[in-house]
């Protein structure tokens, strides 16, 4: 049984009257052991609902819905399984002392691979979730590979493991779709390593679906872990020649390119971003792969929307590495809204200037950077740097906390052109909702 958490308001949920506390024990019929099972048995038109109240009472309820809509509600959710591997690059051991409790759990559980995307190594998987996710079609999954070489991919991930091809040749079989990445570390599975994984993979397209290649993260707090080396110009330009050939010769091949680098890769190598059409589908836009020009895309006709603002300034917060980027639109949106559009790229004190990505500025360093400037009518910040669900920050500090100490409004805005209208708009008279065209 699942115990309902919350209901939303005016949702299926709340017209059948069902309340927070109440526990489902079927849906037509089927128990359910976890959030996947709701999920599952949630893709059908009519929903008999079978419901233990707090008193012991049984009740029932019946509704016609289309298959894809939700009942509003917020089920238990599970606790993940835990990572058993100790990874070179694991950004988790590179973590300080005193930090969120949460930052620290090691989750590796294909659940949360096939309900948010999260990626998983298949390093704990039973024979009896491997018949479920060929039983339910949990697809797609998103698979940490980093290397298909079994030594290698040991090695990068500290543990006696299962080979990974013959697990994923099994998912393959049964029809379920990947979506795979390689943390790309200098030096160790670069190179003709990078490559033997490329094609390993492309053998199995197109159930393995797409291939991201991200460079590794490393923070300040590396004490008792291995010497690993960061991304330099030359790693990012030698990546990117090998993923490109590899991506004329897909295009041949399957008609897609298959393998994608991450944007960072191109900002390392101080090479220009590919077009949008040359990112497909986007299918690893949620890997960083594609953001940027995902973000041009929507440049023209943000500025379309953009009307003069009754603002005299804005401050807007990223990290170093997309701050050009940013600035090069917001002097366009500047010029249209009458704003001064201050972008502040803030240094990353706390994990070190290695780390240049935004969504990892922690509110620390966002209020010792931010203190001493003249922040005009109010700051926006990107919701990359907010926990979901949540408007916390990686040390815990809140939106609410950095908006009193700055004595400011501050308001957490998605990342993209149309989040930077929305923020404005509500910094003029409150929350608006902007016509997207």
């Amino acid at each position: 049984m699942l115990k309902v958490e919350s209901v939303e308001s005016g949702s299926y949920a709340a017209e059948l009257g069902l309340l927070v506390g109440d526990r489902l024990l079927t849906i037509n019929g089927h128990e359910m052991t976890d959030l996947v099972d709701y999920h599952l048995l949630l893709e059908t038109d009519r929903l008999l609902l079978e419901v233990l109240r707090d008193n012991d009472e049984l009740w029932e309820f019946e509704l016609e819905k289309e298959p894809q809509e939700d009942l509003g509600l917020a089920i238990e959710h599970p606790q993940p399984r835990q990572c058993g591997n100790q990874c070179i690059f694991c950004f988790v051991h590179q973590l300080p002392k005193g930090m969120r409790r949460t930052l620290y759990v090691k989750d590796e559980d294909y659940r949360f691979s096939y309900l948010y995307g999260s990626y998983i190594t298949l390093t704990n998987l039973t024979e009896s979730d491997l018949q479920r996710i060929i039983r339910d079609k949990l697809s797609p999954l998103y698979i940490s590979v980093h290397a298909t070489d079994h030594a290698l991919r040991e090695m990068l991930l500290g543990a006696k493991i299962p080979e990974i091809l013959p697990l994923l040749k099994r998912l393959v079989l049964a029809g379920i779709e990947l979506h795979c990445q390689v943390v790309l570390s200098p030096g160790i599975n670069d190179g003709e390593a990078l490559k033997q994984t490329i094609e390993d993979l492309a053998d199995l397209h197109p159930y393995v679906a797409s291939l991201a290649v991200v460079p590794i993260g490393l923070t300040q707090y590396r004490e008792k872990l291995p010497q690993l080396k960061k991304m330099e110009w030359h790693d990012a330009t030698s990546c990117l020649e090998v993923i490109h050939q590899y991506q004329q010769h897909f295009l041949r091949q399957f008609g897609c390119r298959f393998v994608f680098p991450a944007d960072e890769i191109y900002l390392l190598a101080e090479q220009p971003i590919p077009p949008f059409a040359d990112y497909e589908n986007f299918p690893q836009i949620e890997n960083g792969v594609g953001m940027i020009v995902q973000f041009r895309q929507q440049v023209a006709e943000v500025l379309l929307e953009t009307q003069p603002l009754q603002l005299h300034k804005v401050t807007l917060i990223t990290g170093c590495l997309f701050a050009e980027e940013l600035k090069t639109f917001t002097d366009q949106m500047a010029r249209k809204a009458g704003v001064e559009l201050q972008v502040v790229a803030v240094q990353n004190d706390f994990f070190g200037s290695d780390v240049t990505v935004t969504g990892l500025i922690t509110g620390t360093d966002l209020i010792n950077q931010l203190q001493e400037l003249s922040l005009g009518d109010g700051v926006l910040i990107p919701d990359v740097m907010i926990k979901d669900g949540e408007q916390l920050l990686l040390d815990d500090l809140s939106v609410d906390d950095i908006s009193s100490f700055l004595q400011l409004p501050v308001f957490a805005v998605e990342s993209s052109p149309w989040g930077i209208l929305e923020g404005l708009e509500m910094l003029v008279d409150g929350p608006v909702e902007v016509f997207r065209v």
